[in-house]
């Protein structure tokens, strides 16, 4: 009988969880302002839409990276922020940044933003 595993390593399975275009971008942000709404993350991220921040939060959610409060008043209000597990990204995040500005400092790339 013949077992199968989903995933051949963990580097394929932390990509599977973290990688794509946004998630990383989600995180670091989460991890610079604690808790975020849902419009304060369009404004940090103005090229997202609504759809896909929403589909990459849910994803992160199911993944208990991501914690989502909901207040229940009127107009609702819903605030995201990082779960321990989320949090334990940190090192890892912070290693990119630094890793991009070096790149950027070494390959002449303007950055928009001050992140490190």
């Amino acid at each position: 009988m013949e077992t199968s595993t989903p995933f051949n390593c963990p580097f394929e399975l932390t990509m599977e969880i973290i990688g794509g275009k946004w998630k990383g971008l989600i995180l670091w942000h989460l991890h610079n302002k604690k808790v975020l709404r849902n419009g304060e993350m369009l404004r940090l991220m103005p090229r997202i839409t609504q759809k896909m921040l929403t589909q990459q939060l849910r994803e992160m959610e199911e993944h208990a990276l991501v914690r989502r409060v909901i207040y229940e008043q009127v107009p609702p209000k819903v605030e995201y922020s990082l779960t321990a597990q989320g949090e334990a990204l940190r090192p890892v995040l912070e290693m990119m940044i630094e890793w991009g500005a070096a790149y950027a400092r070494e390959h002449d790339i303007a950055i928009g933003c001050s992140s490190a």
